[in-house]
């Protein structure tokens, strides 16, 4: 045989390993995905959420998570050929019992989600990584038949998930979270999938919803101002009055919007602003801080004294319990709740006679001053009749229903709904809570309500807006101070079953 058949042989040789040694890897990367296909889903629980999470073969290089049917949120977290699919499947009720009722268990909710996702992480990269491995040893032995084969596709599944786990390593971006991307019908009909489903979804479509809907409150404010029955004066002071937000997030959407679009000049919140009084809960109220008015808070009873020092800290708060301050020309009196419901270590005193003589108290404390209040903010409907002949205005919240009452004093009171939807309280009735605020318009001159504007957004799930204007029909009545003999109140100031 000469060099040239030498030469020829060789390069059929050659050609034939490679065609041999492609065709393995093939089939062994083919077996490996089947493998993770089938078997390398795993279901954990993290915090009280139960998720499913599995690796899915992908050009991309994504983290989604599944939100069916609402839609899927995208994070691109990285560069590599495989995506990480986490899907919400259920809650575990006992888990969500001991969230919702001890705040101990609140406090450290933080590091344990982070610490539970992290476990449920490193075992599906754990066992999506054993079964793509016994997926490409399983499928090059069927289709080769041969121990030298079936060790090289195992070989090559080997560096091509270690190559994988490099590059995602690699190119791991965390900041992505923070930036997702939003797919399919976010704003689609309510559907359960799920308890934990329906809490962390059905809000987040509905902050998508309220969103629009409140865009479009100040073309149905424009039909409504031009009504004969009152026109507000551009220099009225405008006051927003909410409470009752329960840590929504949907209500600051709205108080961002209606801020803007009826050139609000303070915000007074009624209370219940969290639902714990945890720490945690705290970097809730940062965005006080951004709305750019003054923002008066009283303190509900499910806000501790933390909660209200954290407000406090924030730019444009004005905190007021049992004492007053003059914002936005108006003289503001606001008292704290007394109670603090989820601390468990507490009795709960159901006796209103309790609450009615706080109030009673504390308004004979306002009449013996000289400075004239203008308005009173508490939390309780309760304290807050207590307060009759004291001001002419007093707002309160607490029941999640709006009311309004003229008092015989002539003061007028006004119970605030729910701003935030009663929180994750809209899931437990068939029923959802409005979203409600108030816009409240004031004479500069007088300091008197010569109008107010409600507004009331469907509940979770529904897409509606309504606007409805009442105009006080004698803004200068006379104040009657209603004679109070203030009784001593006997044990502890607990209060109403909590709604």
């Amino acid at each position: 045989m000469n060099l040239a058949d030498w030469t020829e042989s060789a390069r059929r040789f050659a050609k034939g390993r490679i065609v041999r040694v492609t065709a393995i890897v093939a089939v062994a990367v083919a077996g490996a995905w089947i493998g993770i296909m089938l078997g390398g889903a795993i279901r954990t629980n993290v915090g009280p959420v139960e998720l499913g999470m599995r690796a899915e073969p992908s050009w991309a290089g994504e983290t989604v998570v599944d939100a069916h049917p609402f839609g899927t949120l995208l994070f691109d977290t990285h560069n590599a050929p495989v995506n990480l699919r986490i899907t919400l499947e259920n809650i575990n009720p006992d888990r969500a019992k001991a969230i919702l009722l001890d705040a101990r268990f609140s406090d450290r909710l933080p590091a344990l989600l982070e610490k539970e996702l992290g476990d449920g992480v490193r075992t599906l990269i754990l066992r999506a990584a054993l079964c793509g491995l016994a997926g490409g040893l399983i499928a090059t032995l069927i289709v080769f038949r041969r121990p030298g084969a079936a060790l090289a596709g195992l070989l090559s599944v080997t560096v091509l998930i270690a190559g994988t786990g490099g590059a995602i390593a690699l190119t791991f971006r965390p900041d992505s979270v923070v930036e997702p991307k939003y797919t399919g019908l976010l704003t689609g009909a309510p559907s359960l999938v799920g308890n934990a489903a329906s809490i962390v979804t059905k809000f987040e479509s509905y902050r998508v919803q309220l969103a629009k809907l409140v865009n479009n409150v100040s073309q149905l404010y424009d039909t409504v101002s031009v009504l004969p029955v009152y026109d507000a004066d551009p220099t009225s002071i405008r006051v927003l009055h909410v409470s009752d937000i329960h840590l929504s997030p949907i209500a600051w959407n709205l108080i961002r919007s209606i801020t803007t679009q009826f050139k609000i000049d303070a915000v007074v919140d009624t209370g219940d602003l969290t639902d714990h009084g945890t720490s945690p809960e705290d970097k809730f109220v940062e965005e006080i801080g951004t709305l750019g008015v003054p923002y008066v808070f009283v303190r509900g009873n499910h806000d501790s004294k933390a909660t209200q020092r954290a407000v406090a800290r924030q730019r444009g708060a004005v905190v007021l319990d049992d004492s007053a301050k003059t914002v936005a020309g108006l003289r503001i009196y606001g008292l704290g709740d007394p109670r603090f419901t989820p601390d468990k270590s507490v009795a709960v005193d159901s006796d209103l006679e309790t609450l009615s003589a706080l109030g009673h108290t504390q308004a004979l404390k306002l009449a013996q001053s000289r400075k004239r209040i203008d308005l009173v903010a508490v939390h309780d409907p309760t304290v807050a009749k207590a307060f009759s002949g004291a001001a002419p205005m007093v707002l309160a919240g607490h029941s999640h229903e709006r009311s309004s009452e003229l008092l015989p004093s002539g003061t007028r009171l006004l119970v605030q709904g729910s701003t935030g939807g009663a929180g994750l309280r809209a899931l437990e009735h068939d029923e959802p809570t409005p979203v409600a605020a108030s816009v409240l318009y004031f004479d500069r001159k007088t300091h008197r309500l010569r109008a107010w504007d409600d507004i009331t957004l469907g509940g979770l799930g529904e897409q509606s807006v309504q606007i409805e204007r009442h105009v006080e029909a004698d803004p200068g009545r006379t104040i009657s101070p209603v004679p109070t003999i203030a009784p001593s109140p006997t044990g502890s100031i607990s209060g109403t079953v909590t709604p």
